[in-house]
Order: structure tokens, then C-alpha cells, then sequence
């Protein structure tokens, strides 16, 4: 598996989401933010990460903006029609 500083990944037996900050060989630095907003940064290595199944968060603003769009849709037809 290759990583590269940026990537997102977890631990193999489970956890929260962790940012690759840089890469030495086999170990792995990682951050991440704790529950209460702490920053924390470990060096693990390579063996216990896997790549983390990340959903951009850009496509859930966009389709709250299409959702608000169309209800500001229909509450225009609905004013059209009265």
C-alpha cells in the first residue's frame, strides 16, 4: 500500500479517521482530531493502517443547495398559481 502525506486512513482494528502527515520508510506519522478538538500526531507503522473509505464533504453542501433550491422552486410556482 502506498501513502503519501494527505491521505486518510485507520487502523485496521478500528477508530476515527487519521491524516497521513508524512511518510519515513515504514513508519507512518499520522494526526487527527480528538474528540473534544484535540490535535493529535503519532508515527505507526505501515502494518496496522488500511486506507480509509472517505466521502467528500463537498458533495453533501451541494446537494443541500439543490434541495433548498428546489423547495425555493416550488414555493415560487406555488405563489404563480394563488
Amino acid at each position: 500500500m502506498e501513502l503519501k502525506s494527505g491521505d486518510v486512513v485507520m487502523l485496521k482494528s478500528g477508530g476515527c479517521p487519521l491524516t497521513v502527515a508524512d511518510v519515513d520508510g515504514d513508519n507512518i506519522e499520522c494526526i487527527w482530531l480528538g474528540e473534544e478538538g484535540d490535535l493529535f500526531r503519532e508515527t505507526l507503522p505501515r502494518a496496522v493502517l488500511e486506507l480509509a473509505l472517505v466521502i467528500p464533504h463537498d458533495d453533501e453542501d451541494e446537494s443541500e443547495e439543490d434541495e433548498a433550491e428546489e423547495h425555493d422552486d416550488e414555493e415560487e410556482h406555488k405563489s404563480k398559481v394563488a
